[in-house]
């Protein structure tokens, strides 16, 4: 996997031995036979590792955990809540723009597409990189969660504050060695229609992250995304 793999330099040498472990080896035949049988999995192969890649491990200013990819048509492309340019926005980012707007007074975007996000710093990570199109969790339990507890505990270990953003229990169990006396940790429910009454929305995650990421020397997140350009919806 390691010889093929698309993702920033600077997360290579980091995880090297994340890749030669044995848990991993398991996983790529494991995704060698599903798609040999004629599975489609989602993202493709070369998004796998989009978090990683337009993200640099000293550039990460925020974590925000999710999940499993979306197991959709033309949805996932590797960052977690995000889907491609055109498609519909889930629920669970329509209730984190409302949030947001709640919280920063910005309209909610018309799309989905989050890379402007992970462009500024923000690690937009699944526990699961990939995943059986049409069964959610279809990957779960396959050595995804060791390689990405292993990410999010080097981003711990920097020496720059970081905002873990931990929406509901799940991200909240995977971040929960976090040093808090280092970094932020910013937990509420998660912002699935199912939860996000009970404690996401209001929670004002977003103005939370830019204040502490402003008084650290770090600067703020702009979270506005901008809008789709013709570039971006030729990807379809």
């Amino acid at each position: 996997m390691s010889d093929t793999i698309k993702l920033h330099e600077s997360w290579r040498l980091p995880l090297a031995d994340q890749f030669a472990a044995p848990h991993m080896q398991a996983l790529k035949g494991f995704l060698q036979d599903e798609k040999a049988a004629g599975k489609r999995i989602f993202p493709k192969g070369s998004e796998y590792f989009r978090a990683l890649d337009l993200t640099p491990l000293d550039e990460v200013k925020a974590v925000i955990l999710g999940q499993d990819p979306y197991h959709g048509e033309g949805q996932a492309h590797g960052l977690c809540f995000s889907v491609q340019p055109g498609v519909r926005t889930p629920p669970s980012l329509v209730n984190i723009y409302k949030e947001m707007q709640a919280d920063l007074g910005i309209a909610p975007a018309r799309h989905g597409f989050l890379e402007h996000w992970a462009k500024q710093g923000v690690l937009l990570l699944n526990s699961v990189l990939t995943v059986e199109m049409g069964r959610a969790a279809s990957h779960q339990g396959k050595g995804w969660e060791t390689f990405t507890d292993s990410i999010v505990r080097l981003v711990a270990q920097k020496e720059e504050p970081v905002v873990f953003l931990l929406w509901g229990a799940y991200a909240q169990r995977k971040g929960g060695f976090i040093d808090q006396s280092r970094h932020l940790v910013i937990k509420s429910a998660h912002p699935s229609p199912l939860s996000a009454h009970n404690g996401f929305l209001g929670s004002r995650p977003f103005s939370k992250a830019n204040d502490f990421l402003e008084a650290k020397g770090r600067g703020p997140i702009d979270w506005a995304l901008p809008a789709i350009g013709a570039d971006q919806k030729a990807m379809l």
